[in-house]
């Protein structure tokens, strides 16, 4: 038997998800020079909104838009500049798909501007650390709120010394951030939480929280995690290309969705829907007869 996974409806401004019955696949569209694995990709507006499309079409349950990559080392940019990059693809996207969007960014002045053009979902890597303002912002606009932990910054998370307990740490942060959103005035139900993969973690370190997301579920939210082509992935794998470690991925995705994580956030939405979906009949083999 694999742990219980319990169903939440995530409250949006206009709609609401539910979450546990079935395995969400977020994907992930940067528009950023320098993220990880994608940099570069879409920075033209037209072929960030072609992506968007075919993420959706390929099974994307929600979007996640990023404008500054976080990724080990990557030095922070403006509020301007992160506009600059998000909101010309956001308002290209209006009326071309159906699904939520979701805007990955700590800042208060990015999250105000991202709401005014449809965005029903902010991502904040730092856990309202950056900018507590963000919540506010949430709360204000009734935006979802995910809430990750993040060890250290992207300058410094993986050359400070690891948590001696990660899944200690990790709860630790994560009750931290919770507090703050909650006292802002943000709702439970818009509430999503994210242990972080790979951010401020060792290898070993990220294979174990996957192993023990039961623990991270007794705060009492939903889960989503994001292992896509990161690379402890690489490190199992042997292979140095981020967009070598698909079925890598996919071996995570299984095991997260096993260990009861609501919402995955992937590159490779088309594999990882396929998937998530066996997975989630792992869980419940009653959904085999709903599609038959």
């Amino acid at each position: 038997m694999f742990p219980t996974r319990k169903k939440f409806r995530l409250r949006l401004r206009v709609r609401s998800l539910a979450l546990g019955e079935r395995t969400l696949v977020m994907g992930i569209l940067n528009v950023t020079p320098d993220s990880f694995s994608d940099g570069g990709f879409y920075l033209d507006v037209e072929a960030a909104v072609a992506q968007a499309v075919a993420l959706e079409a390929a099974g994307a349950d929600i979007i996640d838009v990023g404008g500054e990559s976080t990724r080990p080392g990557s030095a922070g940019i403006s509020a301007k500049e992160e506009m600059r990059r998000i909101l010309p693809v956001l308002r290209k996207l209006h009326g071309k798909i159906q699904i939520p969007i979701s805007v990955d960014t700590s800042k208060s002045e990015v999250a105000e501007a991202v709401a005014d053009e449809g965005a029903e979902i902010l991502n904040d890597v730092t856990g309202l650390r950056n900018d507590p303002g963000v919540a506010q912002v949430a709360q204000r606009r009734k935006l979802g709120l995910i809430l990750m932990h993040m060890r250290g910054t992207p300058q410094t998370m993986q050359q400070a010394p690891f948590a001696r307990d990660v899944i200690r740490d990790v709860t630790a942060g994560l009750r931290r951030s919770l507090t703050k959103a909650r006292n802002a005035g943000v709702v439970r139900s818009r509430l999503v939480i994210d242990p972080g993969i790979g951010f401020g973690k060792s290898h070993e370190q990220n294979c174990e929280i996957i192993q023990r997301l039961p623990e991270l579920a007794k705060l009492g939210f939903p889960i989503m995690l994001g292992t896509s082509r990161k690379s402890f992935l690489g490190t199992a794998l042997k292979r140095s290309g981020e967009t070598d470690r698909v079925w890598g991925t996919a071996a995570t995705v299984a095991a997260g969705i096993l260990q009861g994580a609501h919402i995955v956030r992937v590159h490779d939405v088309a594999e990882m829907t396929q998937v998530a979906r066996v997975a989630d009949v792992l869980r419940s083999p009653e959904l085999l007869r709903s599609s038959r």
